[in-house]
């Protein structure tokens, strides 16, 4: 699936009303590109994360809406996930992607994680643009 910046933001804006979704880079960067196991993903059974921030394609930061900022999504040990819609995902850490398919669509989404740490998760959009979330 490719985004432009501002299906991006839309996309997960509705995954969030279709889902609740997605991953983080803090100011310092210390952590980027550190993709650490499947488990950081979820916890010890199930883990919520909550947007920190968005930015586009350039890397410009994107002004977030009050949906934006309250969106959560919680990982399962299961291959679940859940926040405003569920679904199914498999995470390939040795590729490191993850992918998501909605409950009741055949259609998945799949992309790079660019850090996994326990308190941090990043995702990116074949775009470029990135969602960064922490733990909540």
């Amino acid at each position: 699936m490719n985004f432009s910046p501002v299906s991006f933001r839309s996309y997960f804006a509705s995954m969030l009303s279709v889902l609740a979704f997605l991953f983080v880079v803090s100011s310092c960067g210390s952590d980027k590109g550190k993709v650490e196991g499947v488990n950081m993903l979820y916890g010890t059974s199930s883990k919520a994360w909550v947007t920190d921030k968005q930015t586009d394609a350039a890397g410009d930061k994107m002004k977030q809406s009050d949906a934006d900022e309250n969106m959560e999504i919680s990982f399962t040990s299961g291959g679940t996930y859940a926040g405003t819609q569920s679904g199914k995902y498999v995470f390939d850490q040795a590729g490191k992607t993850i992918t998501m398919t909605p409950e009741g669509s055949a259609t998945s989404n799949t992309f790079n994680v660019e850090t996994l740490t326990d308190s941090k998760l990043t995702l990116v959009g074949t775009s470029g643009a990135k969602l960064m979330l922490k733990s909540k």
